[in-house]
């Protein structure tokens, strides 16, 4: 059975309005952290210009295949590929590089050296002029932007104490130490954004 996430149907659509104009001249993707498969599924339908790669740990490999089968089978999809193993504490992941890189739900799940890894990750894989759209819950001036989303950083340090929602100033310098710049802070549903940083010569 494939996996399911409901906040990936929550929130494709809302996503999907933001980033269709951003990628409306990119031609390959690399989306880190795939999850269930449902937004690179869901995107790359709709996005038949964009070469959609997954990927993720091997351990959902299995999901993210069920779920591109299906779109396979359903809709003929044949710009979207199969996941890639990617550890983001791995410095040098791949030998390709992309137009874009898109994550969502990722950077609060890692641990701070993660974070780190994975800019630094994305600084190199990303072609000058390409685009980094993470997507997910930020705090602005070391504050919460809502209750619930301090609700949300209790129950995942709860999981792992090196979890947490990340400062929107500490990963912008991050971004910047990796010659990217920040182009967009969109505000989105559930008290999330989207940023958008471009990579610069």
């Amino acid at each position: 059975m494939k996996p399911f996430s409901q906040a990936c149907e929550n929130n494709k659509d809302a996503i999907l309005s933001v980033i269709t104009p951003l990628l409306k001249d990119k031609n390959n993707l690399l989306e880190v952290g795939s999850g269930t498969g449902q937004h690179a599924v869901y995107f790359s339908e709709r996005l038949p210009h964009i070469h959609w790669q997954t990927s993720d740990m091997k351990e959902n490999h299995e999901g993210i295949n069920l779920w591109i089968d299906d779109a396979s089978f359903q809709q003929g999809s044949k710009n979207i590929e199969r996941p890639i193993e990617i550890d983001v504490l791995n410095y040098q992941w791949l030998k390709q590089s992309y137009d874009a890189i898109y994550s969502a739900n990722t950077a609060h799940i890692m641990s701070w050296r993660a974070v780190e890894a994975f800019f630094q990750g994305v600084g190199e894989t990303l072609n000058d002029g390409g685009l980094f759209i993470l997507y997910g819950p930020f705090n602005y001036d070391g504050k919460f932007t809502s209750d619930s989303n301090e609700r949300f950083e209790q129950w995942l340090k709860e999981f792992d104490i090196e979890r947490g929602i990340r400062d929107y100033e500490a990963v912008n310098h991050l971004a910047e130490e990796n010659g990217m710049k920040l182009l967009q802070d969109y505000g989105m549903p559930a008290n999330n954004r989207i940023l958008v940083w471009k990579k610069y010569c």
